[in-house]
């Protein structure tokens, strides 16, 4: 056979030939142009086996770098410091960390906080959600004089500056708070007797609302704080234009992380307070463990010798609520100098919901702190023009004329939706506020799309495959839309990811369906429906449309689709390693050797490698393991053993067995910063 025919076989350039043939132990001569055809075959059947073993060799490699790169994992990383000051914006934050907007407000929605770009947080807050991108966040310098203080600070000096003889009583602010879960809603829909509950998706609180009921013939003003995750920063605010404050903490779970979180809002505030104590009406309710956590927590119940009220109530059944009424009226009247207001003066007072409505424009709650607020009134924000009041609502939807102190009013009218936290003022004289030049609508369209984040398509992250999943997405308001593109532009993983290929506000429509049939997307729709024409094409074209009311469940239910298109991964664990002592006899499917195990251990039902010398030269699977004349669990260092392995390769004395695990399990999908709530 010419060399050239055998190279062409055995898919090999003839001088690639002649130079490795000699390594596989055959001598024809450098400038040989034909073999002996018996020689041939020998040769091809070497160059198998030499291809196999490289190809064994190349596969344990692979497994021992998967191994040292799988403990390798886990490196702590440094974290970098980052100076942050009491009050800042969203897109400030995102300015000093360096991180893509989109990426923060994701952090702030996981942590509960719903803040538009231009929303300021706290310190507090900054340095939570720093934390969990990777930063340290240290206090930085005050600066002279920021925004908000100086709004804070004109509000705080109308206040003081009134006229004490024109100062009449007002109803009391009460800011509800505590730990998620126990019970602050359940306790104002026990209060009010109307279902609030239901409204809120899912039972739990996700914006701010200020509610007022009557109690012998006096009103209370009540805040109902968010209180699950990290909403410091609403916490704090309701207390900051509250009277009065209740602790809610429940029977059964006692004092937890956000219940002394709310301790130290409410210290730091000069808060008078009253605890009331949930959910008394459970077995596992132990009234008295919990007001020792509340002592450890410096709050001395009366009945222990503090000065601190202490209701037992349950808000399911109703027990105890006319008690803390009354305790709260009575807390009010020891505090009555102070809650007191001018209803003659123009209004003024803090904004404490703030959104945009498809319907009608920007919208705000606003309570009113001093003054009272009248249809027609101008409002000014830090001095500038924000619009004309044109329609206020009572917080149960009733239209209402006027807004006295204390009382919380929706107000339609405004041009642009100011932040939460801002001091809303009716101005003496209107001509002397500026007008501002916000950005358009047009423009936050614009700014929302580029939060959009596409995943890069196979091939323009290296070789590996990327899966796709496409996603239209469809919201009530604009403020929605930007948190929820937010979040998904933090869905960066090296193979699977997501693609907005259409988002929008309203309903989902036939043009939805169409463009979701042939892109193959998943249509979402937060707080919005699909038309009726669109759920019947949805059906005809088979195209999957999921409606949400809570934005968690939103993005966990696109977590979960990644989680079924990220691919197996095979793990390799190393057990120990064997020396063949003899060869005892051949098996059907394999071998009898006898063995002494030099470290690590050996067990059925596991793989192995055949090492002689350096080269690998076989692998197979152990299918027993004997000790003796009995079968045996395993076999540790030191032991002398029988093994039955499956394999082709016949072992030898002096051959070496590197035994392991090999397991493919469905990965978990990992996202930095990001958790499953």
């Amino acid at each position: 056979m010419n060399i050239s025919e055998l190279a062409r076989r055995l898919n090999v350039l003839p001088e690639e030939l002649r130079e490795k043939i000699p390594s596989l132990g055959f001598s024809i001569g450098k400038r040989a142009i034909k073999v002996d055809d018996r020689v041939a075959h020998q040769i091809m059947e070497a160059w198998a086996e030499m291809r196999r073993r490289q190809r064994l060799q190349q596969k344990m490699d692979q497994q021992k770098s998967q191994t040292e790169a799988h403990e390798q994992h886990q490196v702590p990383v440094e974290r970098k410091e980052v100076a942050i000051p009491a009050v800042l914006t969203v897109r400030e934050f995102a300015t000093k960390l360096q991180v893509p907007v989109a990426r923060l407000m994701q952090e702030l929605m996981k942590n509960g906080i719903f803040a538009s770009l231009n929303e300021r947080i706290d310190f507090e807050t900054a340095s939570i959600v720093a934390e969990d991108i990777g930063f340290q966040a240290v206090a930085e310098d005050q600066k002279p004089v920021e925004e908000e203080d100086q709004s804070a600070h004109h509000l705080a000096e109308v206040l003081q500056k009134e006229d004490t003889s024109v100062l009449v009583p007002r109803p009391p602010v009460v800011v509800v708070m505590g730990h998620v879960d126990h019970g602050k809603t359940k306790l104002l829909d026990a209060i009010r007797t109307t279902n609030v509950i239901d409204t809120e998706a899912g039972g739990i609180t996700q914006h701010m609302g200020a509610y007022q009921v009557e109690r012998k013939g006096r009103l209370l003003t009540f805040i109902d704080t968010p209180g699950h995750e990290a909403f410091t920063v609403m916490r704090s605010r309701g207390a900051k234009v509250a009277d009065l404050a209740i602790l809610v903490v429940a029977a059964d779970d006692g004092v937890q992380p956000q219940t002394k979180e709310s301790v130290n809002i409410i210290q730091s505030s000069h808060l008078p307070f009253v605890v009331a104590l949930n959910k008394i009406d459970r077995p596992e309710a132990n009234i008295d463990r919990v007001k020792g956590q509340l002592s450890e927590v410096n709050i001395v119940p009366e009945d222990w010798g503090g000065k601190t009220v202490v209701v037992p109530i349950s808000a399911k059944v109703g027990t105890g609520i006319d008690e803390l009424l009354d305790m709260l009226l009575l807390v009010a009247d020891i505090h009555k100098d102070v809650i007191r207001s001018n209803p003659r003066r123009p209004a003024i007072g803090t904004i404490i919901e703030s959104h945009v409505d498809p319907g009608e424009g920007p919208v705000a709650t606003m309570l009113v702190q001093s003054g009272t607020l009248r249809m027609g009134d101008v409002l000014g924000v830090r001095g500038s023009l924000y619009g004309r009041v044109r329609a206020m609502r009572a917080w149960n939807g009733e239209t209402v004329l006027e807004a006295g102190p204390s009382m919380p009013v929706k107000i339609i009218g405004l041009k642009y939706a100011p932040a939460v936290g801002d001091v809303l003022e009716v101005p003496e004289d209107a001509t002397e506020l500026k007008k501002l030049k916000m950005t358009k609508p047009v423009r936050a369209v614009e700014e929302v799309a580029s939060l959009k984040h596409i995943a890069p398509k196979e091939g323009e992250e290296g070789e590996k495959k990327k899966f796709v999943l496409p996603l239209i997405i469809r919201s009530d308001v604009l403020g929605s839309l930007e948190a929820i593109l937010g979040m998904l532009d933090t869905l960066q993983h090296e193979e699977v990811g997501v693609e907005v290929v259409g988002k929008g506000l309203g309903n989902i429509t036939d043009a939805d369906v169409m463009n979701a049939e042939t892109a193959k997307a998943f249509i979402l729709g937060f707080n919005v429906r699909p038309t009726t024409t669109a759920e019947e094409l949805a059906r005809e074209k088979d195209v999957s449309i999921r409606s949400y009311s809570i934005i968690y469940k939103l993005f966990e239910d696109i977590l979960a689709e990644l989680q079924k298109m990220l691919p197996s991964e095979t793990f390799f664990t190393e057990l120990g390693r064997v020396e063949v002592l003899a060869n005892f006899r051949k098996m059907e499917d394999g071998w009898i050797v006898g063995v002494k195990v030099r470290d690590g251990k050996v067990k059925p039902k596991t793989k192995l490698r055949i090492l002689r010398g350096t080269e690998i030269i076989g692998e197979g699977e152990i299918s027993t393991v004997q000790i003796g004349r009995s079968e045996a669990k395993d076999a540790k260092a030191g032991q002398e053993c029988g093994l039955r392995y499956k394999s082709r390769t016949k072992a030898e004395p002096g051959d070496i067995f590197e035994v392991y695990i090999e397991e493919t399990k469905g990965r978990l999908l990992e996202i930095k910063g990001v958790r499953m709530r």
